[in-house]
């Protein structure tokens, strides 16, 4: 998106403050457009979020860029963001896997090296981190093996701080995942109204936000969101704005079929 793209949806949606608005800032010159457009909490008061991949292949087909190279520029635009007291959130991407165009086989990166970058954020200042399943490529038995595996290596370390990022294939299965990473403690998730979204080097669209609502309020999780207006406003967003992906449209379609919740503790976050 160009910048002047950005300047228009700022300005349209005007500065709000009982809400987090989320501007990607994938480098050092989206970092300037950033503050040029005064996008920081003196201005609009947006939420900077920066990205970078698990995976070296993906990184490089998404940043045009190596890890390492990546890391090395947010380091100083994150001293910068601070000293602004700009709000940052991060995501890994490919954090389940990559797999690159024209091959079978899947990419993984090591659960502790996926350790390692999520404590390097947290380091340089960011308020949460998400794992993203950017291609939808792990089932509820690897979804929930590396989080349980990144739980024990963190030894409890800011997990209140973690998000599950699902983009996916099937809106069902992201659910289904969603619910293996509630149970293990995961208080965080990232969804999007219809399932809008995705990524070009990744699956087509996000986890939808009404089906998630309805999975948690099925189980007895308090959300605080109203049920109707969510699947309300997924309706209109898929009617004027998206409609490619098929997904939950429905409060009365059947909900993936897992064991029950556990109860959502205060203390949990």
């Amino acid at each position: 998106m160009d910048r002047k793209a950005i300047e228009t949806i700022a300005t349209g949606i005007g500065r709000q403050d009982n809400v987090h608005i989320i501007t990607l800032v994938p480098n050092g010159a989206g970092y300037e457009n950033f503050l040029a457009l005064d996008l920081g909490p003196e201005g609009f008061n947006h939420t900077m979020g920066i990205f970078f991949s698990a995976v070296e292949a993906h990184n490089r087909a998404n940043l045009g860029r190596s890890i390492q190279e990546t890391v090395s520029e947010y380091k100083g635009v994150m001293k910068n963001a601070m000293g602004r007291n700009i709000r940052v959130v991060a995501t890994l991407s490919a954090a389940f896997g990559y797999r690159e165009s024209g091959h079978r086989g899947l990419t993984r990166e090591e659960p502790r090296k996926i350790n390692d970058y999520i404590t390097g954020l947290f380091d340089m200042g960011a308020v949460t981190v998400g794992l993203s399943d950017l291609q939808g490529v792990a089932g509820e038995g690897e979804t929930r093996n590396l989080l349980e595996t990144i739980l024990e290596l963190r030894k409890g370390a800011d997990k209140e701080k973690l998000v599950y990022h699902p983009h996916h294939v099937s809106g069902m299965q992201a659910l289904a995942n969603s619910r293996v990473a509630f149970g293990l403690g995961i208080r965080r998730f990232d969804a999007s109204l219809g399932g809008t979204g995705g990524c070009v080097t990744g699956a087509p669209g996000n986890q939808p936000t009404e089906g998630l609502v309805r999975l948690f309020h099925a189980q007895g999780v308090e959300t605080g969101l109203d049920q109707k207006k969510v699947f309300g406003l997924a309706k209109m967003v898929r009617k004027e704005l998206y409609e490619k992906i098929p997904l939950i449209q429905s409060p009365n379609l059947p909900l993936p079929k897992s064991p029950p919740l556990p109860p959502c503790n205060h203390g949990d976050g």
